[in-house]
């Protein structure tokens, strides 16, 4: 019999993506689980596990049948990424990265050419992409980026530096913007479709953290590194709105791996609390370890509603839901970060302890927290689009 936690989160969810809930829990539990603490310790990057997730479509399910994808719809999309996350952070982080941001962007902006040679291979699970947006200077303000591209023959030089790049060691295409006239701002940003492997002039180094060992978070450096005009993705100068059209996606991917973490906090922290003794009593009969138990799961069904909303309205058609994106982004980091915060409290000194994964969820949490977009951004944003200040 499924527990009130189960049959909150299926609520209005189809058969169909009750099951895939349920599958890629039970892969990501057996298959994934019993190696993350042992790849975070050795800093080790879980190729193997990403390789696992071809045959069962979950490497590409917003790629078309077209490209050899498994396109699943939004809904199921994020529910695949919630599940992951759940467990694996990094292994989900490929999957939202490779549909949300590169893949959704050759899809829409991308030309036959560029169609045909990225997303079958990205299907395939033998291209792993990397975003490089961030940069020394800070993540959120793109339309500042010291990242160059200057015209030459044939092509463009990319010039500057990126970093907390995700995958980029591993990658097999760099999702690359830069701004072809900084004077021009938003104006000036382009993206590019850098193949790392063929592309002289880039240096991708070790970027030191004390989380997420298991992701090899990179420096990436361009030295006049030369991309050919096939490389431009849309047209030059245009790259602002192809970032806007995928950071929507982008966020709803990052929401809903954050939902997944802040329901692994009250799926440790619930049978602890169950089996940890104090005062001659189970911890869990305390009232202030109840209170804090049932904070945790109304504070993740809160942001799993909203995130769910978005899913649900991108499935609808809707082009742009830049307001509901920041706030789901908003909560669910919201909900991941206090979550695990809670969580840890009530591990006690257990919860530093490296024989607990609560604390590992505490930094991953927030590290995300900082991902596509502070919430100090996002608080701004929501109120500039409620104020009409910004238009979706």
């Amino acid at each position: 019999m499924p527990s009130p936690l189960d049959r909150m989160m299926d609520f209005d969810l189809s058969d169909e993506q009750r099951l895939v809930r349920r599958t890629v829990r039970e892969f990501a539990e057996k298959e994934l689980l019993p190696h993350v603490e042992a790849h975070e310790r050795e800093g080790r990057y879980p190729i193997e596990l990403i390789r696992k997730l071809v045959p069962l479509g979950y490497i590409a399910p917003m790629i078309s049948e077209e490209y050899g994808g498994s396109f699943q719809g939004v809904m199921t999309y994020g529910l695949i990424c919630e599940e992951i996350a759940r467990v694996d952070w990094v292994v989900a982080s490929v999957v939202s990265v490779t549909n949300s941001l590169v893949a959704g962007s050759i899809l829409r902006f991308g030309t036959p050419a560029q169609k045909q040679r990225w997303l079958p291979p990205m299907a395939r699970g033998e291209c792993i992409t990397s975003a490089c947006l961030t940069e020394t200077g800070g993540g959120t303000d793109l339309g500042n980026m010291a990242t160059t591209a200057t015209r030459t023959s044939g092509g463009w030089r990319l010039h500057g530096t990126k970093v907390f790049i995700s995958h980029a060691a591993h990658a097999g295409v760099l999702f690359v913007v830069a701004s072809i006239d900084r004077a021009q701002k938003h104006r000036g940003v382009t993206a590019f479709l850098v193949d790392p492997k063929t592309t002289d002039g880039i240096t991708i180094g070790e970027f030191p953290m004390r989380t997420l060992q298991r992701d090899n978070l990179a420096e990436v450096h361009f030295q006049d590194a030369f991309v050919p005009d096939a490389a431009v993705l849309g047209e030059p100068g245009q790259g602002f709105p192809i970032l806007g059209a995928a950071l929507d996606m982008g966020r709803f991917s990052v929401a809903a791996r954050q939902i997944g973490q802040a329901q692994r906090c009250v799926d440790l922290a619930v049978p602890y609390a169950l089996e940890r003794e104090a005062f001659g009593q189970k911890i869990g009969e305390f009232q202030l370890i109840q209170k804090k138990i049932a904070d945790m799961i109304c504070r993740v069904q809160q942001a799993r509603h909203v995130v769910y909303q978005l899913g649900r309205m991108k499935d609808a058609g809707l082009e742009r839901c830049s307001m509901e994106a920041s706030m789901a982004k908003l909560l669910a980091s919201q909900a991941a970060v206090q979550n695990a915060l809670d969580g840890m409290q009530i591990f006690g000194g257990y919860g530093l302890s490296a024989e607990y994964e609560i604390g590992r969820l505490l930094l991953e949490a927030k590290a995300m927290e900082f991902g596509e977009g502070t919430s100090e951004l996002h608080t701004k944003l929501i109120a500039e689009y409620a104020l009409g200040i910004r238009k979706q």
